[in-house]
């Protein structure tokens, strides 16, 4: 592909960046703002980027899975948060929280939230590559 120098160079930076800012915002989500759904946006912003530049073979290269098996394994995952409260007799998705110590909780919301930034990766990066399949 033909592009910017400043493009490309710009995407080594961009990538790395939005995968992690995406991870800091899926982390917070379940306690505060943000979570699964904008987390997956950002990180499939990053790879949009990268897409730009070097094409849809490299994005294919960098994930190890396909875009398609990604959205399916995230769909699978938020399924299974709720399984937890089925088990004690809860609604189904009533999240479970595990407190490790004070101020600090691990719970089903996280699990819920790592499916649903999986379905959105996976979905998003999915519409991507077909985009830039040429004709």
């Amino acid at each position: 592909m033909n592009t910017s120098p400043i493009l490309t160079v710009g995407t080594r930076i961009v990538l790395p960046a939005c995968l992690l800012l995406s991870i800091v915002i899926l982390w917070r989500g379940h306690n505060a703002p943000g979570g699964g759904f904008v987390g997956g946006l950002i990180a499939a912003a990053g790879f949009a980027c990268h897409a730009l530049v070097h094409g849809r073979h490299a994005v294919l290269g960098l994930l190890r899975l396909a875009p398609e098996s990604i959205a399916g394994l995230g769909l699978v995952v938020a399924s299974l948060s709720g399984l937890p409260a089925l088990m004690t007799g809860a609604p189904f998705l009533t999240h479970q929280w595990l407190v490790a110590s004070p101020g600090f909780a691990v719970g089903t919301a996280l699990v819920f939230d790592i499916g649903v930034y999986l379905a959105v990766v996976g979905a998003v990066l999915t519409l991507l590559i077909r985009y830039l399949e040429k004709p």
